[in-house]
């Protein structure tokens, strides 16, 4: 029912007294509440080790930047956690604005999402159903074989070159108008190769002809000439391309999932639409922040740089193959199982990857901090026997 103030109410006052009484007792409550739970409360000591490596673990397998966040990500996750209460509309948008002004594309051209991982695994549900996903042995599927696992998605595999390098020839002649979609990643992960920007580039004008190129940009930030590598230019010259980056990698923010596509407007509503959630207003605050921060890009680029020279010191030392990888981890071929490599180096509580696929005896070391990556280049010459 209703509530109803009658005019008798009115007449008589009883009303303000009803409205008196209401103030004093919200008043009450209000004061109650806040006693209960002051604004300046210390909050309980967090756990050491939920979130990140246990004490005493080198964590060096999971390609995460363990510099990051920036202070100025800190200071942006400090005030999102305040306003925590509220959805938040306008950071998005924000954060879309940023990434355009960069690259010098559209707004509407952009399709953020809770990492880059969430588009990708939207790309593979999108095209997959399409057609066969073209893609070469090695890269990071993770988010097709989503697709895969659904029976939404197949996969043809294309092998590598002698070199390890993405075979953009053989890639390319696999490449019909009933091919769902091209994905290559570049730089390369597991490899960590860069391809030759000027055949890439060519490769990917041509094959976008006849189908969506995908082109996961998730470790160029970390290359030695992101803007000579990038496919950014194909998407902004109209070609029917998808370039996708993370704030994973170099950011620091693997965990605060943060990443974006660029496309054209129509495949980023696309996108957008198919994507399952939305970013929280923490990892938004948290992006915004940070993404001009060029101190502390640059800081993180020569802490990586730094590690991945021990690394490749180490492996020169022990006359070990690698390849030269532009990302913050190395792929190197130890002679001996790869897992067996990475549960010896486990044992000493150093966590690298194992095998990927039929690469018996490749494996992959990810930069971490300098102190663990120092551990690392200790413990390998007595698990490879050398």
């Amino acid at each position: 029912m209703a509530f109803d103030i009658s005019r008798r109410l009115v007449l008589t006052g009883a009303v303000g007294a009803t409205v008196a009484c209401a103030t004093a007792c919200t008043t009450t409550q209000t004061a109650a509440a806040e006693a209960a739970f002051p604004a300046n409360a210390p909050s309980a000591d967090p756990d050491p080790e939920l979130l990140g490596p246990r004490g005493g673990v080198a964590l060096l397998s999971r390609n995460e930047n363990p510099y990051g966040p920036a202070p100025s990500a800190l200071k942006m996750i400090e005030y999102a956690g305040k306003k925590g209460a509220y959805y938040p509309d306008i950071a998005g948008a924000k954060l879309a604005e940023m990434i355009a002004e960069r690259h010098g594309v559209t707004p509407d051209m952009i399709a953020i999402t809770t990492g880059s991982g969430e588009a990708l695994s939207a790309i593979a549900l999108i095209y997959g159903q399409k057609g066969p996903i073209v893609a070469p042995r090695l890269f990071w599927d993770t988010t097709a074989l989503y697709a895969v696992n659904l029976g939404m998605a197949e996969i043809d595999r294309v092998a590598l070159a002698p070199d390890m390098s993405t075979d953009l020839a053989a890639i390319e002649a696999k490449v019909t108008t009933d091919t769902g979609l091209v994905q290559l990643c570049n730089p390369n992960n597991p490899t960590g190769l860069v391809a030759d920007p000027v055949a890439l580039k060519a490769a990917v004008v041509r094959m976008s002809k006849l189908t969506t190129v995908l082109v996961d940009e998730a470790y160029m930030e970390l290359a030695d000439d992101p803007e000579g590598n990038t496919c950014i230019g194909l998407v902004k010259a109209g070609h029917n391309v998808i370039v996708s980056r993370t704030f994973s990698k170099i950011y620091g923010m693997a965990g605060i999932r943060v990443g974006y596509t660029i496309s054209s407007p129509e495949t980023a509503a696309k996108i957008q639409s198919t994507a399952m959630s939305w970013i929280s207003g923490v990892g938004l605050a948290a992006a915004i922040g940070s993404y001009n921060d060029t101190a502390f890009l640059d800081f993180s680029k020569g802490k990586i740089v730094e590690g991945r020279k021990m690394v490749i010191t180490t492996l020169d030392a022990l006359d070990l193959e690698y390849l030269p990888s532009q990302t913050n981890f190395v792929y190197f071929k130890s002679g001996k199982p790869a897992n067996d490599v990475a549960k010896a180096m486990k044992d000493r509580g150093i966590y690298i990857r194992g095998q990927y696929m039929d690469y018996t005896d490749w494996t992959r070391v990810s930069m971490g901090k300098i102190e663990d990556i120092e551990r690392f280049c200790k413990a390998l010459p007595e698990v490879v026997g050398a």
